[in-house]
């Protein structure tokens, strides 16, 4: 379907593909997505005229709001070419229901193939995931699919139950498992209180989904740090989204999420849709190339991350993406400071008296943001709560609200009903 040594190539070959690419793109949209011919008749554009990646940048973008108000316009194929339906999270608002077709599920599979091998992987390996594969999650079956592809063996777990899991871990002999680096932590403590030796297991590797293992320079984060200092295994961060159909994946030299740019095109936008110098913040944009069944034309995913675009110590050409910063939507202005969450969940995981958490968000009657944290603490005492408080001063500059919750109670916040991942951030503004 594709050929993954293009990120090998020079950086002008990759563009001469992507141009080629986006113009059948621009093609299909204009011939099949109701919503994409209503879009160039509006706004008078000729998609027959956008033929290079500046003239790109002359388009509308397309919004999160607009994909979750007009789902089914988006959809450029009849119902019955459809293979599988699934959704995105509801993170940033109403889940959005995605469309694929047989090529795009070989287009995902293909995806997640370049992703385990980005990651060392091969087919020697086993794979144990700690992820769904049901309520209509793509990632679970992505991974599945690429793990087929690759030729390895797995094992799917699903997550929770690090009873399960460590014995599988002992019976099977994985040698990755792909799972929500939080949970990784859970593993650990798991681990640390039934006699386990972690680094006597036949785990070497991790792939991390969901949340962001490094700060924006690549250095590991707190919450990397706390499993690489009990595990010594290797940490491969991703970044992903169910719109795009595509993950950014680290290599061995953890120097950011590889582009695969066969499979899309990504911008890094200013508040006013202009694009970001490369190594400057911005809101990460992406073209979807090859997709059939619900195609995207400079979606804004609303996630705030650096474009790198000088080549890889590994020898890939291609342009990668730093974890998450923020998301545009989850900007926290608090007691006149801007905050975003993976700041708050940096500090968090670098306690090790706090067992789990969650970061409530809430509006006041002077429509001002509040900061409201449930802390799970086995063993809690007034001086441990000062000690907090004044650590999230010290980082932070402002002191957030702390509440007393029980794992119970947490477990109720992080897994409102339907969940499929666990929920850090609650956002009730």
């Amino acid at each position: 379907m594709n050929s993954p040594d293009i990120v090998f190539e020079e950086a002008r070959q990759i563009r001469e593909m992507q141009e080629k690419k986006l113009q059948e793109l621009l093609r299909y949209l204009a011939g099949n997505s109701p919503f994409y011919r209503e879009r160039f008749a509006a706004y008078g554009i000729n998609p027959f005229a956008i033929q290079t990646l500046r003239d790109l940048q002359t388009l509308p973008v397309t919004t999160k709001e607009e994909l979750q108000r007009r789902n089914w316009d988006f959809c450029s194929v009849p119902r019955e070419k459809i293979a599988e339906y699934m959704a995105s999270s509801g993170t940033l608002g109403a889940p959005v229901t995605i469309a694929l077709t047989e090529n795009d599920l070989d287009r995902l599979a293909y995806n997640e193939l370049c992703s385990f091998r980005l990651a060392g992987g091969t087919a020697a390996d086993t794979y144990q995931l700690m992820l769904t594969l049901d309520r209509q999650f793509m990632a679970g079956i992505a991974y599945y699919l690429g793990i087929r592809k690759l030729g390895a063996s797995l094992v799917r777990v699903g997550p929770g139950a690090p009873f399960l899991q460590w014995a599988t871990i002992e019976r099977v002999n994985p040698t990755v498992i792909v799972a929500v680096p939080s949970f990784l932590v859970k593993l650990i403590e798991y681990a640390e209180a039934n006699a386990i030796n972690l680094n006597a297991s036949s785990v070497k590797a991790a792939i991390c989904i969901g949340e962001t293992i490094r700060h924006p320079d690549n250095r590991p984060n707190r919450l990397a740090e706390r499993i690489q200092n009990a595990w010594n295994i290797k940490l491969f961060g991703t970044y992903a989204s169910t719109e795009m159909q595509t993950a950014f994946t680290e290599c061995t030299a953890s120097a950011g999420g590889h582009l695969n740019p066969e499979l899309l095109i990504v911008e890094v936008l200013d508040e006013n849709n202009q694009p970001v110098p490369a190594g400057q913040p911005g809101e990460v944009t992406i073209t979807t190339l090859g997709v059939e069944g619900m195609p995207l034309l400079r979606y804004k995913t609303g996630d705030i991350c650096i474009l790198q675009t000088e080549p890889c110590s590994c020898g890939r050409s291609s342009a990668r993406l730093s974890g998450v910063i923020g998301r545009r939507q989850q900007m926290i202005k608090f007691k006149g400071t801007t905050l975003y969450p993976p700041a708050i969940y940096d500090l968090l995981n670098e306690m090790p008296a706090i067992r789990d958490y969650v970061v409530e968000l809430r509006s006041s009657e002077w429509d001002t943001d509040e900061v409201r944290i449930h802390l799970d603490i086995p063993e809690p005492s007034e001086s441990l709560l000062t000690t907090i408080r004044e650590k999230l001063r010290s980082g932070l500059r402002v002191i957030p609200e702390v509440l007393l919750t029980s794992a119970a109670e947490l477990q109720a916040l992080q897994f409102p009903e339907g969940g499929r991942k666990p929920q850090k951030l609650i956002d009730r503004r």
